[in-house]
Protein backbone atom coordinates (compact mmCIF):
# COMPACT_ATOMS: atom_id res chain seq x y z
CA UNK A 1 0.00 0.00 0.00
CA UNK A 2 2.86 2.43 0.66
CA UNK A 3 5.83 3.39 -1.49
CA UNK A 4 8.94 5.54 -1.37
CA UNK A 5 9.08 9.08 -2.68
CA UNK A 6 10.90 7.92 -5.83
CA UNK A 7 8.04 5.54 -6.66
CA UNK A 8 5.26 8.02 -5.87
CA UNK A 9 3.36 9.92 -8.53
CA UNK A 10 2.44 13.62 -8.50
CA UNK A 11 -0.86 13.01 -6.68
CA UNK A 12 0.68 10.97 -3.86
CA UNK A 13 -0.03 11.78 -0.22
CA UNK A 14 2.51 11.25 2.55
CA UNK A 15 1.52 8.67 5.17
CA UNK A 16 4.84 8.33 7.03
CA UNK A 17 7.37 10.81 8.36
CA UNK A 18 10.76 10.06 9.88
CA UNK A 19 12.76 12.74 11.71
CA UNK A 20 10.52 15.36 10.18
CA UNK A 21 11.02 14.18 6.61
CA UNK A 22 8.41 12.63 4.32
CA UNK A 23 9.22 8.93 3.91
CA UNK A 24 6.32 6.88 2.51
CA UNK A 25 3.41 7.65 0.22
CA UNK A 26 0.10 6.41 -1.17
CA UNK A 27 -1.77 7.68 -4.19
CA UNK A 28 -4.70 9.91 -3.31
CA UNK A 29 -7.05 7.39 -4.92
CA UNK A 30 -5.61 4.50 -2.88
CA UNK A 31 -5.96 6.53 0.32
CA UNK A 32 -9.63 7.22 -0.43
CA UNK A 33 -10.31 3.57 -1.29
CA UNK A 34 -8.61 2.26 1.85
CA UNK A 35 -10.68 4.63 3.99
CA UNK A 36 -13.88 3.42 2.32
CA UNK A 37 -12.89 -0.23 2.70
CA UNK A 38 -12.09 0.18 6.39
CA UNK A 39 -15.52 1.72 6.95
CA UNK A 40 -17.27 -1.28 5.37
CA UNK A 41 -15.13 -4.27 6.42
CA UNK A 42 -12.69 -5.35 9.11
CA UNK A 43 -9.22 -4.47 7.86
CA UNK A 44 -6.16 -5.84 9.68
CA UNK A 45 -2.82 -4.34 8.61
CA UNK A 46 -0.12 -7.03 8.56
CA UNK A 47 3.54 -6.11 8.21
CA UNK A 48 7.09 -7.22 8.91
CA UNK A 49 7.78 -3.79 10.38
CA UNK A 50 8.46 -3.50 14.09
CA UNK A 51 5.85 -2.00 16.39
CA UNK A 52 7.68 1.33 16.38
CA UNK A 53 8.06 1.36 12.60
CA UNK A 54 4.39 0.52 12.09
CA UNK A 55 3.27 3.26 14.48
CA UNK A 56 5.02 5.85 12.33
CA UNK A 57 2.54 5.17 9.52
CA UNK A 58 -0.73 7.07 9.39
CA UNK A 59 -2.72 4.81 7.11
CA UNK A 60 -6.16 6.08 6.07
CA UNK A 61 -8.88 4.18 7.92
CA UNK A 62 -7.28 4.37 11.36
CA UNK A 63 -7.66 3.65 14.20
CA UNK A 64 -7.27 -0.12 13.82
CA UNK A 65 -8.68 -2.46 16.47
CA UNK A 66 -6.09 -5.06 15.49
CA UNK A 67 -2.83 -4.97 13.56
CA UNK A 68 -0.13 -7.59 13.03
CA UNK A 69 3.49 -6.42 13.17
CA UNK A 70 6.96 -7.95 13.30
CA UNK A 71 5.87 -10.61 10.77
CA UNK A 72 3.31 -11.97 13.23
CA UNK A 73 5.53 -11.66 16.27
CA UNK A 74 3.24 -9.01 17.73
CA UNK A 75 -0.51 -8.51 17.66
CA UNK A 76 -1.53 -4.95 18.44
CA UNK A 77 -4.87 -4.60 20.22
CA UNK A 78 -5.96 -0.96 20.17
CA UNK A 79 -2.35 0.00 19.52
CA UNK A 80 -0.79 -2.05 22.33
CA UNK A 81 1.20 -5.28 21.89
CA UNK A 82 -0.67 -8.29 23.27
CA UNK A 83 1.63 -9.74 25.95
CA UNK A 84 -0.08 -13.12 26.10
CA UNK A 85 0.45 -13.69 22.37
CA UNK A 86 4.08 -12.62 22.49
CA UNK A 87 4.91 -14.66 25.61
CA UNK A 88 3.58 -17.84 24.03
CA UNK A 89 5.40 -17.16 20.78
CA UNK A 90 8.71 -16.49 22.50
CA UNK A 91 8.43 -19.78 24.35
CA UNK A 92 7.74 -21.62 21.10
CA UNK A 93 10.74 -20.03 19.37
CA UNK A 94 13.03 -21.02 22.24
CA UNK A 95 11.78 -24.60 22.09
CA UNK A 96 11.91 -25.04 18.33
CA UNK A 97 15.60 -24.61 17.54
CA UNK A 98 18.46 -22.15 17.76
CA UNK A 99 18.12 -19.13 20.01
CA UNK A 100 18.20 -15.56 18.76
CA UNK A 101 21.66 -15.12 20.31
CA UNK A 102 22.98 -18.18 18.49
CA UNK A 103 21.52 -17.01 15.18
CA UNK A 104 22.92 -13.50 15.64
CA UNK A 105 26.38 -14.85 16.42
CA UNK A 106 26.43 -17.13 13.38
CA UNK A 107 25.08 -14.40 11.12
CA UNK A 108 27.70 -11.92 12.29
CA UNK A 109 30.42 -14.43 11.45
CA UNK A 110 29.19 -14.59 7.83
CA UNK A 111 28.76 -10.92 6.95
CA UNK A 112 31.05 -7.98 6.24
CA UNK A 113 30.87 -4.27 5.56
CA UNK A 114 31.56 -5.01 1.91
CA UNK A 115 27.87 -5.81 1.34
CA UNK A 116 26.00 -5.17 4.63
CA UNK A 117 25.01 -1.58 5.38
CA UNK A 118 23.00 -2.19 8.56
CA UNK A 119 22.35 -5.03 11.02
CA UNK A 120 19.17 -4.77 13.11
CA UNK A 121 17.16 -6.95 15.49
CA UNK A 122 13.39 -6.47 15.20
CA UNK A 123 11.56 -6.28 18.54
CA UNK A 124 14.00 -8.74 20.18
CA UNK A 125 12.64 -11.43 17.86
CA UNK A 126 14.64 -11.76 14.62
CA UNK A 127 17.58 -10.10 12.84
CA UNK A 128 17.55 -8.46 9.44
CA UNK A 129 20.22 -6.97 7.23
CA UNK A 130 20.11 -3.98 4.92
CA UNK A 131 22.42 -4.89 2.06
CA UNK A 132 23.89 -3.46 -1.12
CA UNK A 133 22.30 -5.74 -3.73
CA UNK A 134 25.08 -5.12 -6.25
CA UNK A 135 27.73 -6.24 -3.75
CA UNK A 136 25.80 -9.15 -2.22
CA UNK A 137 27.66 -12.43 -2.88
CA UNK A 138 25.31 -14.73 -4.85
CA UNK A 139 26.03 -17.65 -2.54
CA UNK A 140 25.31 -15.79 0.70
CA UNK A 141 21.52 -16.14 0.89
CA UNK A 142 21.20 -19.81 -0.15
CA UNK A 143 24.07 -20.82 2.15
CA UNK A 144 22.66 -18.83 5.07
CA UNK A 145 19.17 -20.26 4.52
CA UNK A 146 20.64 -23.79 4.40
CA UNK A 147 22.24 -23.21 7.82
CA UNK A 148 19.01 -21.83 9.25
CA UNK A 149 16.50 -24.45 8.07
CA UNK A 150 17.52 -27.40 10.27
CA UNK A 151 17.68 -25.05 13.26
CA UNK A 152 14.10 -23.81 13.07
CA UNK A 153 14.77 -20.60 11.14
CA UNK A 154 14.73 -19.46 7.51
CA UNK A 155 16.19 -16.63 5.45
CA UNK A 156 14.63 -14.59 2.66
CA UNK A 157 15.31 -11.38 0.83
CA UNK A 158 12.90 -8.56 0.10
CA UNK A 159 14.49 -5.72 -1.82
CA UNK A 160 17.51 -4.49 0.12
CA UNK A 161 16.58 -6.41 3.28
CA UNK A 162 17.47 -9.97 4.21
CA UNK A 163 15.29 -11.36 7.00
CA UNK A 164 16.26 -14.27 9.24
CA UNK A 165 13.00 -15.53 10.68
CA UNK A 166 12.01 -18.18 13.25
CA UNK A 167 9.73 -20.70 11.58
CA UNK A 168 7.22 -20.20 14.42
CA UNK A 169 6.87 -16.50 13.53
CA UNK A 170 4.39 -16.12 10.67
CA UNK A 171 1.80 -13.52 9.69
CA UNK A 172 -0.77 -16.20 8.86
CA UNK A 173 -0.75 -17.54 12.43
CA UNK A 174 -1.28 -14.07 13.89
CA UNK A 175 -4.05 -13.28 11.40
CA UNK A 176 -5.74 -16.58 12.30
CA UNK A 177 -5.61 -15.61 15.97
CA UNK A 178 -7.10 -12.18 15.25
CA UNK A 179 -9.88 -13.85 13.25
CA UNK A 180 -10.59 -16.20 16.17
CA UNK A 181 -10.88 -13.30 18.58
CA UNK A 182 -13.19 -11.36 16.29
CA UNK A 183 -15.38 -14.43 15.79
CA UNK A 184 -15.49 -15.22 19.51
CA UNK A 185 -16.51 -11.64 20.29
CA UNK A 186 -19.27 -11.69 17.68
CA UNK A 187 -17.69 -8.89 15.65
CA UNK A 188 -17.14 -11.29 12.77
CA UNK A 189 -19.46 -13.99 11.44
CA UNK A 190 -18.02 -17.53 11.64
CA UNK A 191 -18.35 -17.92 7.87
CA UNK A 192 -16.80 -14.53 7.04
CA UNK A 193 -14.33 -14.71 4.16
CA UNK A 194 -10.70 -13.71 4.51
CA UNK A 195 -8.83 -12.03 1.67
CA UNK A 196 -5.18 -11.01 1.79
CA UNK A 197 -2.54 -9.16 -0.18
CA UNK A 198 1.26 -9.29 -0.04
CA UNK A 199 4.36 -9.17 -2.20
CA UNK A 200 7.18 -10.89 -0.31
CA UNK A 201 8.18 -14.46 0.50
CA UNK A 202 7.24 -13.81 4.12
CA UNK A 203 3.65 -13.19 2.92
CA UNK A 204 3.30 -16.53 1.11
CA UNK A 205 1.78 -18.52 3.99
CA UNK A 206 -0.74 -15.75 4.70
CA UNK A 207 -1.78 -15.59 1.05
CA UNK A 208 -2.05 -19.36 0.82
CA UNK A 209 -4.27 -19.61 3.91
CA UNK A 210 -6.74 -16.92 2.78
CA UNK A 211 -10.01 -17.67 0.99
CA UNK A 212 -8.67 -15.51 -1.83
CA UNK A 213 -5.45 -13.57 -2.25
CA UNK A 214 -3.84 -11.03 -4.52
CA UNK A 215 -0.28 -9.91 -5.10
CA UNK A 216 1.21 -7.16 -7.27
CA UNK A 217 3.13 -7.63 -10.48
CA UNK A 218 6.38 -6.81 -8.68
CA UNK A 219 8.30 -7.80 -5.57
CA UNK A 220 9.90 -10.98 -4.34
CA UNK A 221 6.94 -13.26 -5.08
CA UNK A 222 6.89 -12.04 -8.67
CA UNK A 223 10.62 -12.72 -8.96
CA UNK A 224 10.02 -16.22 -7.59
CA UNK A 225 7.07 -16.77 -9.97
CA UNK A 226 5.07 -17.84 -6.90
CA UNK A 227 1.43 -18.73 -7.25
CA UNK A 228 -1.40 -20.68 -5.65
CA UNK A 229 -4.89 -21.72 -6.84
CA UNK A 230 -6.53 -18.94 -4.77
CA UNK A 231 -4.22 -16.21 -6.11
CA UNK A 232 -4.77 -13.30 -8.48
CA UNK A 233 -1.93 -11.11 -9.80
CA UNK A 234 -2.48 -7.46 -10.64
CA UNK A 235 -2.07 -6.16 -14.14
CA UNK A 236 -0.17 -3.10 -12.87
CA UNK A 237 3.15 -2.94 -11.05
CA UNK A 238 4.52 -0.30 -8.73
CA UNK A 239 2.34 2.18 -6.90
CA UNK A 240 -0.49 1.68 -9.43
CA UNK A 241 -0.92 -1.88 -8.15
CA UNK A 242 -2.11 -0.56 -4.78
CA UNK A 243 -5.22 0.98 -6.34
CA UNK A 244 -5.91 -2.22 -8.26
CA UNK A 245 -5.57 -4.32 -5.11
CA UNK A 246 -8.03 -2.10 -3.21
CA UNK A 247 -10.50 -2.23 -6.10
CA UNK A 248 -10.22 -6.02 -6.02
CA UNK A 249 -10.87 -6.07 -2.26
CA UNK A 250 -13.99 -3.95 -2.67
CA UNK A 251 -15.36 -6.02 -5.55
CA UNK A 252 -14.71 -9.21 -3.60
CA UNK A 253 -16.52 -7.75 -0.58
CA UNK A 254 -19.60 -7.23 -2.73
CA UNK A 255 -19.61 -10.76 -4.17
CA UNK A 256 -22.22 -13.24 -2.91
CA UNK A 257 -20.75 -16.04 -0.78
CA UNK A 258 -19.30 -18.82 -2.88
CA UNK A 259 -18.44 -16.66 -5.89
CA UNK A 260 -14.82 -16.71 -7.03
CA UNK A 261 -13.03 -13.37 -7.40
CA UNK A 262 -10.26 -14.83 -9.58
CA UNK A 263 -10.99 -12.61 -12.57
CA UNK A 264 -12.56 -9.54 -11.01
CA UNK A 265 -12.01 -6.31 -12.92
CA UNK A 266 -8.71 -5.82 -14.69
CA UNK A 267 -6.69 -8.25 -12.60
CA UNK A 268 -5.44 -11.36 -14.29
CA UNK A 269 -5.43 -14.88 -12.91
CA UNK A 270 -2.08 -16.17 -11.72
CA UNK A 271 -2.94 -19.71 -12.77
CA UNK A 272 -0.75 -19.22 -15.80
CA UNK A 273 2.10 -20.18 -13.47
CA UNK A 274 2.98 -23.79 -12.85
CA UNK A 275 4.30 -23.74 -9.26
CA UNK A 276 1.66 -24.34 -6.59
CA UNK A 277 3.97 -25.35 -3.76
CA UNK A 278 3.31 -24.12 -0.26
CA UNK A 279 6.64 -22.30 0.06
CA UNK A 280 8.21 -20.04 -2.54
CA UNK A 281 10.72 -21.83 -4.74
CA UNK A 282 14.15 -20.20 -4.83
CA UNK A 283 15.50 -19.42 -8.27
CA UNK A 284 18.47 -17.28 -7.31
Amino acid sequence: MIYSRSAAGPDAVCVEYLDGGALSFMTAAAADRLSALAAAAIVVPATTRTVRQFNRIRLPGRPWRYAVTTNGGNILDNGRPDRHWRTGLDAEVRASGATLSQVNAELCSRISDSFVQRFRVADHLFPYLVVDPAALPPEFLPEWDAWCRPRGWSASRQGRKIYTMPVAVCKSRAVTEVRRRLTDSGELAPNARLVAAGDGALDAAMLRSADAAIRPLHGELEELAWTHPNLTVTGASGIGASEEILDWFEKFRQLPAGRSPARIGSTRSALRRTSTSGAPSRKR
